[in-house]
């Protein structure tokens, strides 16, 4: 990751909500993304591989964060984190140029701009981490986490149907959508945006 980037966090911003500050999440961090990931409905983590509800699956995000395979920022509040986003990345597959975006947040701070925030800070950080392609899973139904991934450029690559099965055994399609990270970097350097960015 680029210093530049580095740089970027902690930083804080207001809008119409509040003021809020992103920072690069902390293995420090594990009991309030675990708190936080508790109170959110089962369906809001059907898009994720592992339930991060679940202690154990929290302490291998920590173990994952500390080795660098996965890149996680959160945003909070005087009260503590209200969403973080995760790209994920796999240096031991076929596909170590690809990350994965997952990101979450509190119910309460859904309609702030948080989930774009974050979505558009982790696209800079995937750019900072080379990687070429980025993509994002996520229920069919969650069409407005869709749009705003559509919104930014994302596409829809596949539709799994009948993907993944809820703890009341119903089962949900996955969307997955992906962003050419290197093409748009080129655009970037090209329209000299970069260092803007950076």
């Amino acid at each position: 990751m680029t210093e530049e980037f580095a740089a970027r966090y902690p930083r804080s911003f207001s809008n119409d909500h509040g003021t809020f500050t992103i920072r690069f999440m902390q293995p420090t961090d594990a009991d309030d993304a675990l708190l936080l990931s508790q109170t959110l409905p089962a369906h809001d983590l059907l898009f994720l591989p592992r339930d991060i509800s679940e202690p154990r699956v929290m302490a291998a995000w920590m173990d994952q964060l500390r080795s660098g395979e996965i890149a996680s920022l959160v945003i909070c509040t005087e009260q503590g984190i209200v969403g973080f986003s995760a790209v994920v990345t796999d240096p031991r597959s076929w596909s170590p140029h690809v990350g994965e975006l997952r990101v979450l947040l509190a119910p309460a701070v859904r309609d702030f701009g948080l989930g774009r925030t974050l979505i558009q800070e982790s696209f800079l950080m995937a750019v900072a981490r080379n990687l070429e392609k980025l993509t994002a899973h996520m229920t069919a139904d969650q069409k407005g986490a869709i749009a705003v991934f559509q919104d930014l450029g994302f596409i829809t690559e596949a539709l799994l149907r009948d993907h993944v099965r809820d703890p009341e055994g119903e089962t949900h399609d996955i969307f997955i959508l992906s962003h050419n990270v290197a093409e748009f970097q080129a655009r970037m350097v090209q329209y000299g945006l970069y260092e803007a960015l950076s």
